[in-house]
């Protein structure tokens, strides 16, 4: 099916769509966000991952978060969602430069040839043969991107249809989410400066034992300040925490070195 080619929606499908936008207009919070991409989303764009992403000014990275429904391998879920080299990023960039929005591979390929053609060894290497790839372009830094992986067939233009059909309900459900999780952002006290370096490290893909040979101190010792963390960000797991020192601002600058101590 080509790009511009016509879609109609069936009865059944219209009844989807209207009860996908009706389910997100109460979200509030991340885990009925998940709700509602594990449910109503589903019935029109079928996925097991959902990677969303918001770029402000400069293509700057803000947000980057995975909602799954599969366990994930840790180290699979970092190569695809890492936010200075991760698939998911540099996938959405690439689009965003080009102007390909959205974008999906068909049988035998991306969806016509594109710049993103160079990541399908990539993809098929990560086990993520279908995607589509849908955002809101450039804007004033308030833009959007969201890459839905491993739908269980090929993509076509009628997913891509269905996405942009609901992109604005996916881009206004997500800057409410950040912007509320921004404004709820106080803490029960502060990200010390050992749980800033650490989650710096974690950011960069290091391991509990990694990091512990950085900063001189035991790997167990690095995951009790994690579990701690975790606890104070109220999330649960090394990707999480990542999106949420994210949103909080907590790379804004490089953590000072600590002395080589617990």
């Amino acid at each position: 099916m080509k790009r511009d080619a016509l879609v109609i929606l069936s009865k059944l499908e219209q009844e989807y769509l209207l009860h996908a936008i009706e389910a997100a207009l109460p979200v509030q919070e991340r885990r009925q966000f998940f709700l509602w991409s594990q449910g109503p989303l589903q019935a029109l764009l079928p996925h097991q991952m959902m990677v969303c992403m918001q770029f402000g000014s400069g293509d700057v990275l803000q947000h980057i978060d995975a909602l799954h429904s599969v366990v994930l391998d840790g180290d699979l879920l970092r190569r695809i969602c890492h936010p200075h080299d991760g698939l998911a990023v540099r996938l959405a960039r690439a689009a965003r430069q080009t102007q390909l929005l959205p974008v999906w591979n068909e049988a035998g390929g991306l969806a016509a040839r594109t710049p993103l053609d160079g990541f399908a060894d990539e993809l098929l290497a990560l086990g993520l043969e279908n995607f589509v790839l849908h955002g809101n372009g450039r804007t004033a830094g308030q833009d959007t991107v969201f890459l839905l992986f491993n739908l269980p067939q090929r993509p076509s233009a009628r997913h891509a249809y269905f996405f942009s059909l609901l992109l604005p309900t996916l881009h206004l459900t997500l800057l409410r989410l950040n912007q509320r999780q921004a404004q709820e952002g106080r803490l029960e006290r502060p990200v010390s400066a050992r749980e800033r370096e650490i989650l710096h490290w974690v950011r960069e893909g290091k391991s509990n034992d990694e990091i512990g040979l950085i900063l001189g101190i035991s790997g167990l010792t690095v995951k009790n300040h994690l579990q701690r963390l975790y606890r104070l960000l109220g999330v649960s797991n090394r990707a999480h925490a990542i999106a949420r020192g994210m949103a909080l601002q907590l790379f804004e600058q490089p953590p000072a070195p600590l002395g080589r101590a617990a």
